[in-house]
């Protein structure tokens, strides 16, 4: 078996949970699929408006006040009909979301507008020994890193700069 052939089972066998369904969210949805896993949860508590619809790749005008997670979930099975991708319209700080459910998950996929949110995930992951790779943007900049325990500092761990709104 090459390296190709381990590669690609291992997508297969993986199950990757995507936290947020925004701008990033909708883009590493679309290219999770597009590359091959086929295990995808996702989770966010938002509903689609106007606004976001310039960023937002998987989502038009008609999916205005929609669920995020929902329609996200749709456009993907639209362009990838054998993905097996569950939605959970819901805060990912409802305490169903605890250690247990975060141990069914291969990898995290942090994806989220809000630094509480970012907070809760992250002690999951450490607390469930789960990698989480965190992402987000400010403005213009963007930024990603990888959380493991035991291997790199923790999301709260690390100095961040006050929280900005941008409109």
């Amino acid at each position: 078996m090459s390296w190709r052939d381990e590669s690609f089972l291992s997508k297969l066998q993986c199950r990757v949970l995507v936290v947020g369904a925004g701008g990033i969210g909708c883009e590493l949805l679309k290219n999770l699929a597009l590359t091959g896993f086929s295990n995808i949860d996702v989770v966010d508590l938002d509903t689609i408006d106007v606004s976001n619809l310039n960023r937002q790749f998987l989502f038009r005008r008609e999916h205005v006040g929609k669920s995020k997670a929902e329609t996200a979930a749709q456009a993907v099975r639209s362009i990838m009909p054998n993905v097996n991708i569950t939605c959970h319209h819901d805060s990912i700080m409802n305490v169903k979301y605890d250690v247990d459910f975060f141990h069914q998950f291969t990898v995290v996929l942090g994806a989220l507008d809000n630094r509480a949110a970012r907070n809760h995930v992250n002690r999951l992951c450490v607390a469930a020994r789960v990698p989480l790779i965190e992402s987000g943007s400010s403005g213009y900049l963007g930024q990603v890193g990888v959380i493991m325990r035991d291997k790199t500092e923790c999301y709260e761990c690390m100095p961040k700069s006050a929280q900005k709104t941008y409109p």
